[in-house]
Order: structure tokens, then sequence, then C-alpha cells
């Protein structure tokens, strides 16, 4: 594989002897990100929520650096590493971070329905880091997306008193990976789509080391073997191999439609709670995802029309 070949062009085109090959490498990525949630859930019952949030981001890191190596990659600009920088920081430090904290008191389809912001908030950071102006629609849905995420969570803590701390850690969670990934999108067109996180889990793996050292110091790292197994698949699917699909199934295109693909992420994750951890979907959880995922739907359906 060359330095080039799976970048992102400035203007992206379906690849015409694999119509769906993107839309098939979007799916992908987004089937191993829709185990992440349940997956953490299930690992923060045996293991510190630093550890896990950290350290899945250091097995990911040495994955990167021999995919990097065994490639010749060539080094980042100077410039390149500060915008790996804000990738890193969203979805190498804060994502992974702040939701796994999250999940120690809120249950998976919970956070699942928070984080169907997430496409959303990624055209709506794309939008302003591109210098875009998009017709009233895009935000007006944007808004009504955050406004039904809110009422959620609210309701489900009881009333629209104090918010719950774990929905703040997910909207703040939410929030960062959006920043990350824009700054991502733009940079794939550059240094390419899977070298761009490898770079920015590099980069964040000194910060990532230290604060699993860190946790294993304080509380020796015991879990059951199901524990392990979910906290390597954190590492090693979520925080890498996923990316690589996805990045990849951009670089394919077209990106507007393979974008889109990651509105059924929150619909996979809630399935996987109740199949993998027994639970409960209530009606109000179906119905505050499928909100957010229809407000979300729309935004990036309004800024795809409006940029093609």
């Amino acid at each position: 594989m060359t330095y080039q070949s799976s970048a992102i062009s400035l203007a992206p085109r379906p690849v015409l002897q694999e119509p769906y090959a993107g839309l098939g490498w979007g799916l992908l990525g987004v089937a191993a990100f829709s185990f992440t949630l349940p997956l953490t859930r299930y690992a923060v019952g045996g293991l510190e929520p630093l550890f896990i949030g950290a350290g899945r981001a250091v097995v990911a890191a040495v994955l990167a650096v021999a995919a990097l190596t065994l490639t010749r990659q060539r080094f980042p600009s100077s410039r390149q590493w500060a915008r790996l920088l804000v990738v890193g920081g969203g979805i190498v430090v804060v994502f992974p971070l702040l939701t796994t904290y999250a999940l120690t008191s809120a249950s998976a389809s919970h956070g699942a329905v928070m984080i169907a912001l997430l496409p959303a908030a990624t055209a709506a950071m794309a939008v302003l880091r591109g210098h875009e102006h998009p017709p009233v629609a895009f935000w007006v849905a944007a808004g009504l997306g955050a406004l039904a995420a809110l009422t959620f969570a609210f309701v489900q803590t009881g009333g629209f008193g104090t918010p719950d701390p774990a929905d703040l850690l997910l909207l703040v969670a939410v929030l960062g990976a959006a920043i990350g990934y824009a700054e991502g999108g733009l940079l794939a067109r550059e240094l390419g789509a899977w070298q761009t996180v490898s770079w920015a889990l590099v980069l964040c793996a000194p910060l990532m080391t230290a604060l699993t050292v860190l946790s294993a110091t304080r509380h020796t790292p015991e879990g059951t073997p199901r524990e392990w197994a979910s906290f390597a698949y954190l590492g090693a699917v979520s925080m890498f191999l996923g990316f690589v699909a996805w990045y990849r199934g951009l670089a394919i295109g077209p990106m507007a439609q393979v974008s889109q693909v990651q509105l059924v992420q929150p619909v996979m994750t809630m399935a996987w709670a109740g199949l993998l951890l027994g639970e409960h979907l209530s009606a109000a959880t179906v119905l505050g995802g499928l909100t957010v995922i229809a407000c979300a739907g729309s935004a990036v359906r309004v800024r795809s029309n409006r940029a093609s």
C-alpha cells in the first residue's frame, strides 16, 4: 500500500467497479463500533474505568505502530501533527475515557441514545470547520436532535432537575468525538484514511500509557476471562480495526452516503445491549433513540444535499 492509496480526494468519487464497496466497508466499521458500549458496560463490571479507557488506546497504538511500520508511512508535517492532536484528543482520549466512566452507572442502551447525536454533531462540526453556510433546515434538525436527546436524558433520570453526571459525560464525549471526526475527515485527504487514526493513536500513546500504568499501580487489574475479552475487543477492534474499515469506506465513497450508515449504529447497539447484557428496552428508550436518529439523519441529509 502506497502513501496515498487510501486517501480521500478533494472530490470523492464512487468506485464504479465496486458500487457498494464504500457502503460495505462503512457498514463493517459501524458494526464493529456498535459493540463498543455493551462491551464497555460489561468490562467495567470488573476492571477500573481508567484502565479500560486508557488501556484500550495503548492496545490500538501498538497495532497502529505495526501497521505504519510495515507499510513504511512517512511522518506527518509539523502542521499535520498539530491537527492530529485535535483528532487524537477527541477520538483517542476524550471519547473512550468519558464513555467508560459514564457506563459505570448508565446502561448501554441509554448511552446509545445519547451517542445517536454523533452523526449530527459531526456534521455540525464539519460545517463550522469548513466555513460552510448550510440552510436553516440543517440547524433546525441538529437542534431538534440535541433537544430530543436532552429530553430523553431528563425523563430517564426522573425530571428536569439536576442533570445526571453520566449524561453530561456522554454529551461531552459526543462533542469530543465530533470534533475529532470532522478534523480527521479533512486530514485524511492529506495523510490517508487509516493513516490518520493511526498517527493520532501514536501521538496520544505516551499519555494513555501513563494513565494505564497509573491505574494498574493503584488497582491491580483483575477481571474474568469475558471481561478481559471485552477489553481486548475495545482495544483491537473499537479503537483500531473498526476505524480502518470506517475510514476505508469513506475513502471509497461516496462520502455523503457512506457517512449516513452511522445512523444505524444506535439501533445495533441497543440490540446488542438487549442480547448480550439482558437490558430491557423500554418504550421511552426506543422512542428516544428513533427520534434522535431521525433528527440526526435529517441534518446529515440536508448537509449532504447542500454539498452535492
